[in-house]
């Protein structure tokens, strides 16, 4: 026994290994992907089917700008001691990026885009377009163009078209009556019961809403006029505290789409809206019945 303890007592004692650990190296850039930010550059001036100026000088996408933004998740902090001795331990993540303010995603831009063409007559009623041409006009992949032209057809502006596209929906004069015949349904009767009961100060907050559709339409930009003017008729009918109501009357709002008119029809029809509002909140029930009627029907 005596010799077996002096023998092991000879042996040296292991020397513990060093955790394996891979070098820190930053993350690969991610690739652009559908949902990723866009910093869009200086503007620039629009071109046919571009008019969100979403393409670069060269016609290509434009370059987001370099920060935190572009890397996704945190590094691995360096070496703990307890690494160093053997010791298991979990990974021991650094603090966090900074966050980034969210910037619109791609499918957004781009179904924007493709409103105002179709305002500004850029896509032909009746004709089809394929999502990876629109794409190649754009700069983008065809997934988002694709998922914008299926957010329009699910608002009847386009039709799918089986292996070929989307065929930008044609509306005779029969369907837009019929359409501006539902608006009136939905419109014009809640919004009189509440000129009735409303006092003026719950109408006052609108006011910016209703400037926002004059100052867009002065200024020619028919995509942001459009989307003011979805926004103040959405507040008014939010007034009457029916979700459904504000949802199927936007619905309808969407679906009438219009053939290009003049800078002084979509003007004056801005105007419209600001008149609309002093009637209401005077309690005037027979200037704004007409000009809730009159006003549908541009």
């Amino acid at each position: 026994m005596a010799r077996t303890r002096a023998e092991s007592s000879s042996v040296p004692p292991a020397t513990p290994r060093p955790s394996a650990r891979r070098p820190d190296r930053p993350l690969p850039a991610p690739s652009p992907g559908d949902d990723a930010p866009v910093v869009l550059d200086a503007p620039r001036p629009r071109g046919p089917l571009d008019p969100a100026g979403l393409l670069g000088p060269s016609g290509g996408p434009s370059e987001p700008a370099p920060g935190p933004s572009r890397e996704r998740g945190a590094r691995l902090a360096g070496p703990t001691p307890q690494s160093v001795r053997g010791e298991h331990v979990h990974a021991v993540q650094g603090p966090p990026p900074p966050r980034m303010p969210r910037r619109h995603s791609v499918r957004a831009q781009i179904l924007s885009a493709l409103r105002e063409a179709l305002l500004e007559g850029e896509l032909e009623p009746g004709r089809v377009y394929s999502a990876p041409v629109l794409a190649e006009r754009f700069g983008v992949s065809p997934t988002p163009v694709r998922e914008a032209m299926q957010r329009l057809a699910a608002e009847g502006a386009v039709e799918t078209v089986p292996n070929r596209g989307f065929r930008v929906a044609e509306r005779s004069s029969s369907d837009l009556a019929e359409l501006i015949e539902i608006r009136a349904l939905l419109e014009v009767p809640p919004l009189l019961a509440l000129a009735r009961s409303l006092p003026a100060e719950r109408w006052r907050p609108l006011r910016p809403l209703a400037q926002a559709t004059v100052t867009h339409a002065a200024r020619g930009e028919r995509g942001a006029y459009a989307e003011a003017d979805l926004a103040f008729h959405r507040a008014l009918l939010e007034l009457t505290g029916n979700r459904h109501l504000v949802r199927v009357a936007e619905d309808v709002r969407r679906r009438c789409v219009r053939p290009p008119r003049s800078p002084s029809a979509v003007l004056a029809t801005a105007r419209e809206h600001v008149l609309l509002l002093d009637a209401l909140t005077a309690g005037d029930l027979v200037a704004a019945e007409r000009l809730l009627r009159d006003h549908g029907v541009h």
